[in-house]
């Protein structure tokens, strides 16, 4: 058998370097230094603190024992028992209250959002019908103009071509920009 001297002889601990103490001086630095606490150990878990339950009264009971007389020469103890009783029944009732309201306003909320998000889709949809028709709009005109420019080409063509071949030189115009434009002849020697 093995001495437990022997036995508990652990390698020692890795020596951790010392950190500079810092006091976070606002809210923004103390995010910062949790922040870079937690990137220190990517693989580690992070605790993420689960939201509170709302407060509910306690539950009335099903079987009242001590149920108080009517009679008159109640002992001191009584009116206590009385006082937290009532208390009791103020915050249910309130709680009831105020959950009465938040419902309300609940329902109030959804009817609202669900108005809201009708409006909204009718001003795309009337928004998608104008875009619509303007796109139409000029599509039709650039198919009116390319149709008075291929008129356009014809008249010109029949006109240099009968009149003399020595000076048939068409050419587009551009402009600055290099867009084309007009047609116009130009006169060869």
């Amino acid at each position: 058998m093995a001495s437990p001297a022997a036995s508990s002889v652990r390698p020692p601990r890795p020596k951790k370097e010392p950190q500079a103490l810092v006091i976070p001086k606002n809210a923004a630095e103390e995010q910062k230094l949790k922040l870079e606490r937690l990137m220190k150990n990517p693989d580690k878990a992070v605790p993420i603190p689960e939201k509170m339950s709302e407060w509910a009264p306690r539950p009335p009971p099903e079987f009242v024992r001590d149920v108080m007389g009517s009679s008159a020469g109640a002992g001191s103890g009584e009116f206590h028992v009385y006082r937290h009783l009532r208390r009791r029944e103020y915050q249910r009732q309130d709680y009831m209250d105020a959950m009465a309201e938040k419902q309300k306003l609940d329902v109030e909320f959804q009817k609202r959002l669900e108005r809201n998000k009708i409006a909204a889709e009718e001003q795309t949809a009337k928004r998608r019908k104008k875009r619509q028709k303007l796109k139409e709009k000029k599509l039709l005109a650039k198919k009116m103009k390319l149709e008075q420019r291929k008129q356009k080409e014809g008249v010109l063509v029949g006109v240099t071509s009968s009149l003399n071949p020595a000076w048939q030189s068409l050419t587009h115009r551009r402009d600055a920009q290099g867009r084309q434009g007009d047609l116009e002849v130009q006169l060869l020697p």
